[in-house]
């Protein structure tokens, strides 16, 4: 069984496997665990398409399954993998990230309140937010 980590969702897998520094899955699996969508022209998310690298020393098409780590990094994203490749994270960017900076906009985030109900940062886009964290360590 394998976790992947993307934005702010978890997502089980257990149809995909990972070997070495690959994480090879389906077409529903990324689609399921990323919000993009492998298509013959690449990997598309609205209206934006990457297209696969041909030149690649490795194969990242084995029949019906896409080595999304390689495409990651391709895309310029950070991978990174526990040990056991058991759970994996794909990161945003530095350039999103900066884009996101000076934007001075929050990345949109949801957090339960002391009752439990599930607040989203984007329910309150143009109110004053006051956020005060606490840690025990």
């Amino acid at each position: 069984m394998l976790t992947l980590l993307h934005e702010q969702q978890a997502t089980t897998l257990p149809k995909a496997r990972a070997s070495d520094d690959s994480l090879w899955l389906d077409r529903q699996d990324i689609e399921a665990a990323t919000g993009w969508a492998w298509k013959p022209e690449g990997l598309c998310r609205d209206e934006i398409c990457i297209p696969l690298p041909r030149d690649t020393a490795r194969p990242i098409v084995d029949q019906d399954k896409l080595d999304l780590a390689a495409m990651w990094r391709h895309m310029g994203q950070p991978v990174a993998r526990d040990a056991t490749a058991s759970t994996w994270v794909l990161g945003t960017g530095p350039t999103q990230r900066a884009l996101a900076l000076t934007s001075l906009e929050a990345p949109d985030f949801e957090l339960p309140d002391l009752d439990g109900t599930l607040h989203r940062l984007s329910d309150y886009r143009g109110k004053k937010v006051f956020l005060a964290t606490w840690a025990s360590w």
